[in-house]
């Protein structure tokens, strides 16, 4: 990292305190993280993914991430080579904070704001260190064709519905379940890849949620299945100009927030058909403690017979910084909102601890960084070839 840490000085003559604070907890955070930080070498790709919640819009009320959390999210990301990002903002001013501070050889490719009620105007991108990763010169928004739509059922007026009624006449008609297809919620991103000797197309997620029963889980399960369809289907259809130089169509590897609800689920069965594959340092249950949710994955579906997944893990967050101890919530208790602004009532904080666990989660996120290490020097296969 050239550049980390530069921007320190600048909070110091602003917050003194704040600065200080930083710094010390970037200590802790540097002792903690040193095992992962430690894996990275030039034979292997340390790959990430991380719902970043909110980041960085106050839509929701609970107030604007501090410059201090800024350093902790970017003491994270730099930790890997190649990191998928969910939940990016239309304002890409904070995005590129976290850029300054990891420096001048790391970039970024986000996609534009998703519109429509199911896409909350979010944005996906994918953050790199340049060293060790480059980009292909190949991107885009996945745009399902018109036989390969998304399938669900949704309350849609019925056929009483006439254009010129008025909002009053409008709420009296009744809605009715019918059969709709659509694209994504969410636009998936594809983005072509290289590092070492490993080409890949890497594709970011962020599932419809909807609920957890119903027609809107069902829209949940088939937003995957129909993704990994997808993406099954270019893969064995590949054109021969699109092979590798040892024949192999392109790897996919499948990452981000697909709402999985758990090990045993529809919801992980979709994504574990098609021949994709959840690496098994990652699988189930090898990585997460009790209680942690299981929404964030990664799955492969890859052709190259030297293709191998030596490990992976989740980073703990708040091991850190924003602890749920005494310290901490007298530290930062000036910053909480009043009252939860939390607009349902069954999710609302209904005591301090409740609130500043829940605050902190627009400070760092309610989704863990999860990752995996990918072997990328083939070079003795290659030799070994033609040395026949």
């Amino acid at each position: 990292m050239s550049n980390n840490y530069t921007g320190l000085r600048r909070l110091r003559r602003k917050d003194r305190q704040a600065a200080t604070r930083c710094a010390a907890r970037l200590l802790k955070m540097r002792k903690s993280l040193a095992p992962l930080r430690q894996r990275r070498r030039d034979s292997a790709l340390l790959l990430a993914t991380w719902n970043i919640r909110d980041f960085d819009s106050n839509h929701f009320g609970y107030g604007p991430r501090l410059p201090e959390t800024f350093y902790y999210i970017a003491e994270i990301i730099s930790c890997f080579d190649l990191v998928a990002i969910q939940e990016v903002n239309r304002d890409l001013g904070p995005l590129r904070k976290v850029m300054e501070i990891l420096g001048r050889e790391w970039d970024y490719i986000a996609t534009d704001t998703t519109e429509g009620p199911g896409g909350n105007g979010e944005r996906m991108a994918f953050v790199y260190n340049t060293e060790k990763v480059w980009f292909r010169r190949i991107a885009g928004e996945v745009v399902l064709p018109e036989g390969q739509l998304v399938v669900s059922r949704s309350r849609v007026k019925s056929d009483d519905a006439e254009p010129d009624m008025t909002a009053t006449e409008e709420k009296a008609v009744k809605k009715e379940f019918r059969e709709v297809k659509q694209q994504f919620a969410r636009t998936p991103f594809l983005v072509a890849f290289q590092s070492g000797w490993f080409r890949f197309s890497l594709c970011t997620v962020h599932i419809y949620f909807g609920a957890d029963s119903g027609e809107k889980l069902k829209r949940r399960i088939e937003e995957i299945r129909r993704l990994v369809k997808f993406f099954a289907a270019r893969q064995d259809q590949q054109n021969r100009r699109e092979l590798d130089a040892r024949g192999n169509p392109e790897n996919y590897i499948l990452l981000g927030d697909f709402n999985v609800k758990s090990p045993e689920h529809e919801t992980m069965q979709a994504l574990k058909s098609e021949g994709f594959v959840v690496p098994e340092a990652i699988d189930g249950e090898a990585v997460r403690k009790k209680g942690d949710h299981f929404y964030d994955q990664i799955a492969t579906r890859v052709k190259d017979d030297r293709f191998k997944v030596t490990a992976g893990g989740i980073v703990d967050m708040y091991s850190d910084v924003f602890r749920n101890n005494a310290e901490d919530k007298a530290l930062y208790k000036h910053l909480l909102p009043a009252a939860d602004p939390e607009k349902n009532e069954k999710y609302k904080a209904k005591t301090f601890d409740a609130l500043y666990k829940k605050w902190r989660t627009w400070q760092m996120s309610d989704h863990s960084p999860l990752w995996i290490e990918i072997e990328t020097d083939f070079a003795d296969q290659y030799l070994e070839e033609i040395a026949g």
